[in-house]
């Protein structure tokens, strides 16, 4: 005769209307006092064995892992959970490649059986339509969704950490101005008033839209070489076009500076050039 299990050790039964073996394990309690049971099922009494196993050493790892969580699921809790503060755009924009490419292929799938071969197969198979900046952004939804199942004890691991974004489709040519055309460009604006600002434009990443709000009080043409570090000229971006004013070059300032004794705007430069060149 078998013995029987000891307390806390959970159990295996035959399931007749299921026609499965159930693995069932007591792992924690609720706020309330009520007891959270996880089951696992099989096919043969070996299988429900196996996922008793994996529920007892999830309970002693801290995991409150369930079998049923699909790929699915977790991309939908992220949307709905991970983006907050976000902007509209980005939301619709993840929601987009997330409802397109990643739960149609990957959402049935369970996620604790989901594999890095998975993984890299799906994205594989998308290679061959979709560009490597898209394949990026497939990529980096479905760690985020899988971290965010980690990171609240659903999961032991996140898998999609260990792969790597292939070669995409070939994209479009780049419509970047080469030396030739942007030398010529000079040359035509030059001793003209679109001189300084074409020159501004072409030799920093300061966008033209940011470039165009600029007085002559958000410009340091001296800088101040005798400080430590030596503080080099440099322009302030004023007006931002990027959300909450962040720009993506360190060396333009995204925020004013601090205000002048009066309270206002800096007092503007000692002299005023007639042109920036």
């Amino acid at each position: 005769m078998a013995a029987r299990r000891s307390r806390g050790e959970g159990g295996v039964h035959y399931s007749e209307s299921r026609r499965r073996w159930i693995a069932t394990a007591q792992v924690g309690f609720l706020p309330n006092g009520k007891r959270i049971v996880k089951t696992g099922a099989g096919k043969t009494k070996t299988e429900a064995k196996a996922k008793l196993k994996e529920l007892l050493r999830n309970r002693e790892d801290g995991i409150q892992a369930t079998f049923r969580t699909t790929v699915a699921a977790a991309v939908e809790d992220w949307l709905e959970f991970g983006l907050s503060g976000r902007s509209e755009r980005t939301v619709t924009t993840c929601r987009i490649l997330a409802e397109k490419h990643i739960i149609p292929d990957l959402g049935a799938r369970k996620l604790h059986q989901l594999t890095a071969e998975d993984v890299d197969r799906w994205l594989k198979g998308k290679s061959s339509d979709l560009s490597r900046s898209t394949l990026q952004r497939l990529l980096s939804i479905l760690r985020r969704a899988v971290t965010r199942q980690v990171a609240r004890d659903r999961l032991r691991r996140n898998v999609a950490l260990h792969c790597e974004v292939p070669h995409g489709r070939a994209g479009r040519p780049s419509k970047a101005l080469s030396l030739d055309q942007a030398t010529a460009v000079l040359k035509a604006v030059e001793g003209t008033e679109m001189e300084a600002y074409v020159t501004v434009s072409l030799l920093t990443v300061a966008r033209t839209e940011e470039l165009r709000a600029l007085t002559w009080s958000h410009l340091d043409l001296e800088g101040i070489p005798d400080a430590e570090p030596p503080r080099p000229p440099s322009i302030q971006v004023w007006r931002s076009v990027r959300r909450r004013g962040r720009h993506q070059d360190p060396h333009v300032a995204p925020h004013p500076p601090a205000p002048g004794p009066g309270g206002g705007l800096p007092p503007p430069p000692p002299r005023r050039p007639e042109r920036l060149a």
